[in-house]
């Protein structure tokens, strides 16, 4: 089989794997032509734009026969697996020509996962010792992987990550028999073990599916959270749990995707505004729909509010709805410079459409909207079922 081929392949089996961000269009751009471009995968940056990574699988064969998985065992699908030479310099070559700045590997578990890990870890090493590759490199870690081949992965890796997918050892059981918590959270210990005592500084990401299985927001984000304070992972991605089996699981005419957004946003609330988990949620098991979850927060505990914007500290201006940790940087900044206003609060980045009923200035209350004002506001778009958090 060709290089492009498999490439045409295992580029369409990597996209379901959420761990490195969407690209523009919320999807890996895989085709089935044999133009490279189509294989490119745009991640986003925490800076703003967009990484251009070749996203692939080192083989879609697999062992395991995950039922919310398309690549299980039991699927009658094409298959393919890559050499480690092959895949090294087809990396290297889109590298040094500018089309990609990195790569990101992953993985069906051919044999066992160590053998599925060596086969990964030879690729980077190749790319990494042979071709002199310093790019961005995010390896998969297969669980059950031993500890001493994920220590040579983090060396030659910029990230790795380990995906927990169900939030619970129940749906593990029903949907993935052959997997285990156990190995999974075994991995992310051997990550965590490595960066702390051989001083290997590396981000570990994780991804849950959400909508598979019956579990409540609160389960999901608890989970997530107990993963941030043992530091077991940097970032939890969220998937909304699209059907690629059918008839396996139950079909969902439409993914949870809103379902998905609120989870990014209160996820959001944990790591940066400092909430805890019955700080969101305060009695319920799930995240309203109609309402981001920090302003259902807010409206919860109004006696909190409103806050002075000239005189609150940055604990305070964070919980606000409409300002941000930047904002609330610039509006302390910017208050100790000279004369603040709401047009200057505008200029600092401020949604005052969700900040003017939680906040005075100077102890004034913000004028209610006029109509006109009202009616110079852009109309929202048919899509726009959802308040914007951040």
């Amino acid at each position: 089989m060709g290089i492009m081929k498999k490439l045409s392949i295992l580029a369409q089996a990597a996209k379901y794997d959420r761990v490195c961000g969407k690209d523009r269009k919320g999807a890996i751009k895989a085709g089935t032509s044999n133009d490279i471009n189509n294989f490119i995968f745009y991640s986003p940056c925490n800076g703003g734009g967009y990484v251009p990574l070749l996203k692939v699988l080192f083989t879609n064969i697999c062992i395991n026969d995950c039922k919310y998985c398309y690549n299980r065992r039991s699927n009658d699908i094409e298959r393919a697996i890559f050499k480690p030479a092959e895949l090294a310099k087809l990396t290297y070559e889109l590298y040094r020509k500018g089309q990609i700045k990195g790569l990101f590997l992953s993985s069906g578990i051919y044999k066992n996962p160590d053998y599925t890990m060596e086969l990964m870890i030879s690729t980077a090493k190749i790319l990494r010792r042979i071709f002199g590759f310093d790019g961005y490199i995010h390896l998969k870690i297969i669980p059950g992987t031993s500890p001493d081949l994920i220590k040579v992965a983090m060396s030659l890796a910029t990230r790795v990550s380990c995906n927990i997918e169900l939030p619970t050892e129940e749906s593990l059981k029903l949907l993935a028999p052959d997997k285990t918590s156990s190995d999974i959270i075994r991995a992310l210990k051997s990550v965590r073990y490595n960066s702390l005592e051989h001083d290997i500084n590396i981000s570990t990401t994780t991804q849950l599916i959400i909508g598979a299985t019956p579990e409540s927001d609160a389960t999901i984000i608890k989970l997530a959270n107990a993963l941030y304070s043992d530091n077991l992972a940097k970032r939890v991605y969220y998937s909304a749990y699209i059907p690629v089996n059918p008839g396996v699981l139950p079909d969902v005419t439409n993914p949870p995707l809103l379902r998905e957004h609120r989870l990014y946003q209160a996820d959001w609330l944990i790591r940066f505004y400092g909430f805890k988990v019955e700080d969101i949620f305060q009695g319920t098991e799930n995240l309203s729909n109609e309402m981001d979850p920090k302003m259902l927060w807010a409206l919860r505990n109004m006696h909190l509010f409103p806050v002075d914007i000239k005189r609150a500290p940055y604990e305070s201006l964070i919980l606000v709805p409409g300002i941000g940790p930047k904002t609330a940087k610039k509006i302390i900044k910017a208050r100790r410079e000279g004369y603040l206003d709401e047009q200057g609060l505008k200029v600092l980045g401020t949604s005052l459409k969700r900040a003017r009923n939680f906040i005075t200035i100077g102890g004034k209350p913000l004028p209610k909207e006029t109509l006109l004002q009202k009616r110079h506001k852009k109309a929202p778009s048919p899509s726009s079922k959802q308040l914007a958090l951040f």
